[in-house]
């Protein structure tokens, strides 16, 4: 029905929170009452007798709402508190807040509000507007499931060849319209071809758990680029990080890979015990590291003192066996009883020196998964498919970003072999080279540092070349004293692995991850059960968002507070006394508190008198 021309139409204007006038309260910030109430009228009122007055009127439930009559004087008091102001409306209103900044503090929403509205809101309200605008940009935790074969199909269309499996839990009644998610395993084909062009048969694994309302954990593979920097490879989301679901994830990874049992594939990990079984059973032949920080925290349990330390990290970074048994037995004289732990652990898991260069690495820490898991900690928060997207689009960006360092980069090799192969070049300077009259050179240093280079096999007794694929010191030295010859023609870049060339960089970062359209967009599965979310148990008390930290951090923040209490305390001469985890804490013990009031020693402010000088009164 068309306003009659008297009527003059309002649209509702946004610093009055557009309050639609179906609701039972008044649009007003003014204490209102309704005075009429027709099915096509509405007319509002002030409770106290003031003058203002509403009339609005409509031709039927569905259509716009027309101001007959409106008296905007006030002589009443302006209130803070309205119970129009629901959490549903605050939610709409900071939508595109939250979508921007999903950790928006509540006090700023609450500010917000106070200074554009003048409304009043607390911070209970403020909680569960966020909450509710979280939820619809993400979306529920438990409807995703039900879109996450959908999102597999859109994943597979875009970047085609992608590995991506879904593993539901065993159902006893066929015919049941639902199954139960269990696990996700997802290998983008990019990443793949990526890795493979790598040339590094080198990959770290290790998990991190979900801090959703639904348990589970996130798998990941990640290896090495050839600048050393991470290169993820697969991830995936199981139900808990146990023998099995290393298996079927170590499974899918094989496949994709082409590894079979066989395989002398390189991997690390931080020496997990379903980890552990599952690669000796799926790949028994693979090179297996521990990672040595992971060792280090577990020593540190009974033996705290740094000593142990700089012995186990000397042991690991040997590259001979001789010294490595060298290390060893020093290490026995300073304590038998935590060297005869580490013997327990063969060192082929943790030792250089008995490490295969296959790798072209020599790595002692699975630090590659440690930055992944940092990286993708915001995502771990969200819904399963607001989760795996977060960690698709977190690869995405990484590629862009590599390639704008690629473009800074000279010279044939990648930064870091760059950086590595030029501090090499300056400690070779001091060594000398003798030739044998055939492939061989004797190269002999300071502190009897004294090895042999076999050039046709491109190795060196100190087997660090063998081990990361740059020559040694004694490699560079040797081809100092080739060069002296005028007609030997040589290049050191010939001596460095591919694997470090930057071509090969270009290569592996040369394919791209494709995005993909949005959810209304995606294709719909023709799979008859609807996959619902594991199972869920409340915890009680609040959700921890925060990472649990190893023995190893706790115990480094204790020594760095104890070190900056210890200098302080030095200063006014107090006495240190070594405690059993190697830190050294200090006594007050014969110190003299000195007062604040008279600066004089003996007593503090409290119970000053002014004794032991003369203090004025004021």
């Amino acid at each position: 029905m068309p306003a009659p021309s008297h009527v003059h139409y309002i649209r509702p204007k946004p610093e009055r929170l557009g309050f639609s006038l179906n609701s039972v309260d008044s649009p007003s910030p003014y204490r209102t009452r309704r005075v009429q109430s027709r099915t096509r009228d509405q007319i509002l009122g002030c409770y106290i007798t003031c003058g203002w007055y509403i009339h609005a009127s409509r031709s039927n439930p569905e259509s716009d709402w027309f101001i007959r009559t409106l008296n905007q004087t006030h002589t009443c008091l302006q209130t803070w508190k309205l119970r129009a102001c629901t959490a549903s409306l605050i939610s709409k209103k900071i939508f595109d807040q939250v979508e921007a900044n999903p950790d928006i503090p509540l006090r700023a929403i609450q500010d917000h509000f106070q200074k554009t509205y003048q409304v009043g809101v607390s911070m209970d309200k403020v909680f569960r507007a966020k909450d509710k605008a979280r939820k619809h940009i993400t979306g529920d935790y438990t409807k995703q499931y039900e879109l996450l074969r959908d999102y597999v199909l859109e994943l597979q269309a875009t970047n085609p060849d992608t590995t991506v499996k879904i593993d539901v839990c065993s159902e006893p009644n066929p015919d049941s319209p639902t199954r139960q998610f269990r696990r996700i395993y997802v290998c983008l084909v990019p990443l793949k071809k990526g890795f493979k062009a790598c040339l590094r048969d080198l990959l770290g694994f290790d998990g991190a758990f979900m801090k959703g309302p639904f348990p589970g954990q996130v798998l990941s593979a990640v290896g090495l680029d050839p600048n050393n920097g991470i290169y993820p490879l697969a991830y995936g989301i199981v139900e808990s990080e146990n023998t099995e679901s290393w298996k079927w994830f170590l499974d899918n990874l094989g496949d994709d890979l082409d590894l079979g049992r066989n395989s002398n594939f390189t991997f690390i990990s931080d020496r997990q015990k379903g980890l552990h079984t599952a690669v000796e059973q799926i790949f028994p032949n693979a090179e297996h590291r521990y990672c040595i920080r992971h060792i280090h925290d577990n020593t540190r349990k009974r033996w705290r003192q740094t000593e142990y330390r700089d012995h186990l990290w000397r042991c690991a970074s040997s590259t001979t066996i001789p010294e490595f048994e060298h290390l060893m037995k020093e290490f026995s004289q300073y304590d038998k009883e935590a060297c005869e732990w580490l013997k327990q652990i063969p060192p082929k898991h943790w030792a250089r020196s008995h490490f295969s260069g296959r790798a072209v690495s020599d790595v002692l820490i699975s630090n590659m998964c440690e930055v992944f898991n940092g990286k993708i900690e915001k995502g771990r928060d969200k819904p399963v498919i607001g989760c795996l997207e977060f960690i698709r689009e977190y690869l995405m960006k990484r590629i862009c970003n590599v390639m704008k360092e690629m473009k800074k980069a000279k010279g044939p090799l990648t930064p870091i072999a760059t950086d590595i192969l030029t501090a090499r070049k300056t400690i070779a300077s001091q060594y000398i080279a003798r030739w044998n009259g055939g492939d061989k050179y004797q190269v002999t240093g300071a502190l009897q540092d004294q090895h042999v280079v076999d050039v046709r096999n491109k190795t060196c007794t100190c087997r660090k070349w063998e081990l990361i694929g740059i020559p040694c010191r004694h490699a560079i030295a040797t081809l100092n004293e080739m060069s002296k010859d005028p007609e030997a023609e040589l290049d050191i870049y010939k001596w460095v692995h591919k694997v470090y060339f930057l071509e090969t960089w270009k290569k592996a970062y040369s394919f791209k991850v494709e995005p993909i359209k949005g959810r209304s967009m995606w294709p719909k599965s023709e799979c008859p059960a609807k996959l619902i979310p594991p199972p869920h148990r409340t915890q009680v008390g609040r959700p921890k968002k925060k990472r649990r930290q190893s023995e190893g951090e706790r115990l480094s923040k204790k020594q760095k507070a104890s070190q900056g209490d210890g200098v302080n305390a030095a200063q006014e001469g107090g006495s240190q006394k070594p405690t059993n985890d190697g830190v050294q804490k200090l006594s007050r013990k014969h110190i003299s508190v000195t007062c604040s009031k008279c600066k004089n020693k003996g007593h503090n402010s409290r119970t000053c008198k002014g004794q032991g000088g003369n203090q004025s009164k004021k």
